[in-house]
Formats: C-alpha cells, structure tokens, sequence
C-alpha cells in the first residue's frame, strides 16, 4: 500500500470499527493465564476491531518487542492496533495508532511525532473535553468511564449522559468505556454508543471469544 493510501485505509477501518479491547498488562492476562497471543486471537475471533497495548509498567525496548509481536500478529488477523500513550514505541513497531489520556502528550505533539498516518485516540471525561477536541488531529475518542472500573482507581463514573452528549456532539467517533459488559452494554448502545472498549469483560472471560462475540452482537443491533 502507497504511503499516501495508509492513513486513509487505517481511517476507514476504524470507522466500521465496533469493539475495542484494552489488553491488560502482560504480567496479567486475567485469571485463565492466557499468553498474550492466545487472548488476541481469541478476542478477534468474536469480533474486536481494535486492540491497544497499555503498560505503563515496561520500559520503551520492551514494550518495543511486545508491541512488534502484536503487530504482526493483528495484520494477520485483521485488527488495528494502538498504543497507549508511547507514540514512539508506536512508531517503533509500525503500529496503527497512538491512544492518550488528558494528562499525556497532547494530540498536537502526537501528530508532530507519529505523522500523518497514525491514528490518535484521547481519553474523554467530561462535556467540555469532548468540546475541545480538534477532528484535524484526532481521530477517536474514548468517552467514559461509564460505570466504576478498578482498572482507573480514583476517576469517578461519568454515567450514560456523558454517552448522549457525544452521539450529540462528538466531532469523531467515539467508544464508550469503563465497566462495560455484555450484561449492561444495551443501556450504553440505548443512550447512543454505537462502539465500545472494553478490558476485563473480555480478558477475564472463562471464553474471550464468547465474550467478544456476545458484545458484538449488542452492537450490531445499534
């Protein structure tokens, strides 16, 4: 594919793009112990679109080799993949895109870094930072945390109103997150949300492709 035909492929992929895992760190996979590998196959075997590296644990080289790993691993099983908050790992392991919470580098730092290729993902919590995002350098946003979710200790519930402000107003497409499952994520697809992200619901499923499978079909009826 021609350099200029990437970023334009990568943009039309996310916006069919429904189910978004957040992989747990690698020194936890959830309670079934799966590698890594194994999760990824199994999660898009149920239908994830978009899979994210976060670990804010490991240094750059190694969350270098993961996020390679990965990489090839998602091109042969058709997925995007992001990291979180480390564009030049991202760009290090030829990654589909770079995700960023409020308190990270800004979108404008990211696109001067990563090109104009790669995608950029922000974090959202509330009316006036979904206000404040620029489509010109953003391409997603996640919206939430929807419910409680000890995955973000200390960052309080923002409700299903913050998923109807964004199908209102967002300026991208957004992904609802934070303790969503497939026994709640009708009441999040009902106040708008038409993509959601999701971490334990399915990387601490007795089945991740279940999991994944029971969330895409929610999704789908959206």
């Amino acid at each position: 594919m021609a350099p200029d035909d990437t970023g334009a492929e990568r943009r039309r992929r996310l916006a069919a793009a429904r189910l978004y895992l957040v992989c747990p760190p690698t020194d936890r996979t959830g309670p079934y112990r799966r590698s890594l590998p194994d999760l990824l196959r199994a999660a898009v075997a149920g239908g994830v679109d978009v899979v994210q590296l976060r670990d804010k644990h490991l240094a750059d080289d190694e969350l270098a080799a993961v996020a390679n790993a990965a990489r090839a691993l998602c091109e042969r099983l058709g997925a995007l993949l992001v990291i979180n908050d480390r564009p030049s790992v991202a760009i290090e392991a030829g990654a589909d895109g770079v995700h960023v919470g409020q308190d990270d580098m800004s979108a404008a730092e990211v696109r001067e870094l990563a090109g104009p290729d790669v995608l950029i993902g922000v974090s959202t919590h509330a009316p006036r930072e979904i206000d404040a995002i620029d489509a010109g350098l953003v391409d997603y946003i996640g919206v939430g945390p929807i419910h409680e979710t000890p995955t973000k200790p200390g960052r309080p519930a923002v409700g299903l109103e913050l998923i109807r402000y964004a199908a209102e107003h967002s300026p991208v497409p957004f992904f609802a997150i934070g303790g969503l499952d497939s026994g709640n994520v009708a009441e999040a697809v009902a106040a708008g949300a038409s993509r959601v992200c999701v971490l334990r619901a399915i990387s601490e499923a007795e089945d991740p492709e279940a999991a994944a499978r029971s969330l895409r079909a929610a999704l789908q009826e959206s």
